[in-house]
């Protein structure tokens, strides 16, 4: 199981929110910092969101993106303001190895297809971002249907993975929600990625047993209230 340790940017620093609100951040940064902070602590790839983009101003924080992704040279996945076939294909052009498709996958799911048949599934992430069971986008704002319903129209689209966030437990470092990503597991084929609420290795252990195939660590991580190293070892232990 793979741990993706997050970098969530917004006005140029690396932050958390809480519940995905812009007005609960907590500012940590020099986002190159902590990207290089968790890849001397043992991490080989990281999830990157552009929170500008995902509030609605795609192109802010790009020229840090680009960057970041040169000088750390690992697997990174990245989401936020990808609204566009042209805004995902430049991103994976300059060497993101998948992009993160929420709220343009919802409003365009052909453009799922487009991409994983121009690029390959592999590089091609569907968000099922949920509140309530029910799938959210706009930056959280608009519900849009049954997030089971949604996760198996990406994958009949060529999506190559999932990235499900547990909106109801997301930045509350109170732990995870496990039934809602075990009812994912089951519907669908395609890898899990996990995310909302990783707050202990034994929330690590219990999403491993479920069966993702990797877990994002934000909030909690960030305030130490679980260590990358711990969390690694949870991932990776028999």
């Amino acid at each position: 199981m793979e741990i993706y340790p997050a970098v969530d940017i917004l006005d140029g620093r690396c932050v958390q929110l809480v519940q995905g609100k812009r007005e609960q951040a907590t500012v940590y940064g020099d986002p190159a910092a902590w990207a290089q902070k968790w890849l001397d602590e043992g991490a080989d790839a990281l999830h990157v969101i552009n929170l500008d983009g995902a509030f609605g101003t795609a192109t802010r924080n790009a020229d840090l993106i680009r960057e970041l992704i040169r000088e750390t040279e690992v697997t990174v996945e990245l989401g936020g303001g990808i609204r566009s076939v042209e805004d995902a294909a430049g991103w994976l052009a300059i060497g993101v190895a998948r992009v993160i498709l929420g709220t343009l996958a919802v409003r365009s799911p052909g453009a799922v297809r487009t991409i994983a048949d121009e690029f390959g599934s592999d590089r091609v992430m569907a968000g099922v971002d949920a509140r309530g069971g029910q799938v959210v986008i706009e930056g959280w704002e608009e519900a849009a249907g049954d997030y089971l319903t949604w996760a198996k129209t990406f994958e009949t689209l060529g999506a190559g993975s999932l990235l499900f966030t547990n909106v109801d437990v997301e930045g509350l470092q109170q732990g995870i929600a496990l039934e809602p990503v075990k009812r994912l597991i089951e519907a669908t084929d395609l890898p899990v990625v996990a995310s909302g609420g990783v707050s202990s290795a034994a929330d690590v252990r219990a999403l491993r047993d479920a069966g993702v195939s990797g877990a994002v660590l934000g909030s909690a991580l960030y305030a130490g209230k679980i260590t990358l190293p711990d969390a690694l070892e949870a991932a990776h232990a028999p």
